[in-house]
């Protein structure tokens, strides 16, 4: 790894945006083990978030993503109103060709080791099944089965949070919370996104789709024919019409050249750091184009998987989500006050909360 300016440990300890309080690299030789788990700001409380399982073209990829994701877990739970820090894990690898039990446990004691500073969970290619073998060595684990004293899925808590976050937008642009009659994009509808397919389509809105996964759209137009599908994220995007556009798989989704053909006029969905590079949110503003930040949100999946810490109750967890909507308003009010693009206010509000939690101390 490199300490250039634009290196991983320039971003691990870059003092403009808080630095990482923590970084532990993780390697188990007999199952094959490689991974990342940072800690980025615990002044809330101990950091959580979930363990993502992909094939990163390098390793300095992945611990750039371990980093990234972490800082976006601390705003995402402060605005959420949880008492939990950032964090985040990555292991390297194919899950469909790597991951085994003995690699997860592996995982389960370096989760462990860190004695509760970090609480994960679910996340891109990790599943419910796979935190109830976490587990086993590790009692920090959330995303659990019911069977094992989990809450299970969080994806169903997360599409609704992304839900309410649109129809406080479609309240700030059109002045009605419904998508009834708008047309809306959502690209990837593997784990959270085809959830929010049938809550759009329950609201009365008209569905267009994409995803890299034939089995993941199939899934969606074998229930819902009547949903659009176009070949990839580069057609959505130009796709005549669009009110609504719901990045819903990996981040980096708006760039420069996604934001300049973009033919919606909200950006609203389930995917972690979606933009590209700062900038992206100003560039978003001067076209007009209203941007609910990610990790507001996307928050309704570590609002559920939190909340099984203390003894799961999916009503209590789902009013919580509910707030969703109230909060993406309060963004958009503060945007207004202070003259800057939602992305920033919302950065505003959770670090005023971290640095009151810091102040008590």
């Amino acid at each position: 790894m490199t300490a250039s300016s634009d290196g991983v440990l320039h971003t691990l300890f870059r003092t403009e945006q808080g630095g990482h309080e923590q970084v532990v690299l993780c390697q188990d030789r007999a199952s094959g083990l490689k991974a990342v788990i940072a800690l980025h700001n615990t002044d809330l409380g101990p950091g959580l978030g979930g363990t993502r399982f992909y094939p990163y073209e390098s390793e300095e990829a992945a611990v750039a993503d371990a980093l990234n994701l972490s800082r976006g877990m601390s705003y995402k739970n402060a605005l959420a109103g949880l008492d939990h820090g950032g964090g985040k894990a990555v292991i390297i690898g194919d899950p469909e060709q790597i991951k085994t039990e003995e690699l997860l446990l592996a995982y389960g004691r370096f989760v462990a080791s860190l004695g509760g500073r970090y609480v994960t969970a679910c996340d891109v290619g990790t599943y419910v099944a796979d935190m109830d073998v976490v587990a086993r060595e590790c009692r920090w684990t959330t995303g659990r089965s019911p069977e094992n004293g989990g809450a299970g899925d969080s994806s169903v808590l997360t599409a609704f949070g992304v839900f309410q976050g649109m129809r406080a937008c479609a309240q700030q642009v059109w002045g009605d919370p419904t998508l009834r009659g708008r047309r809306i994009g959502v690209a990837g509808v593997g784990k959270v996104g085809h959830y929010l397919v049938e809550h759009l389509l329950e609201d009365g809105a008209e569905v267009v789709i994409t995803d890299v996964r034939e089995d993941s759209v199939r899934r969606v137009t074998d229930k819902h024919p009547q949903v659009t599908v176009v070949a990839d994220t580069e057609a959505l995007v130009r796709h005549e019409g669009l009110d609504v556009y719901a990045p819903c798989a990996l981040g980096g989704a708006l760039d420069d050249e996604t934001v300049a053909v973009l033919t919606a006029s909200v950006v609203c969905g389930a995917a972690n750091n979606q933009l590209a590079h700062p900038g992206v949110e100003k560039d978003l503003a001067d076209r007009g184009i209203l941007y609910a930040p990610d990790y507001v949100v996307n928050a309704g999946g570590v609002i559920q998987v939190a909340d099984e810490l203390h003894g799961f109750d999916f009503d209590r967890c789902k009013k919580k989500a509910a707030k969703i909507f109230d909060t993406t308003l309060e963004i958009f009010a503060r945007a207004k006050n202070d003259g800057v693009p939602p992305a920033a206010a919302a950065d505003r509000i959770a670090e005023q909360r971290m640095a009151e939690a810091r102040a008590r101390r």
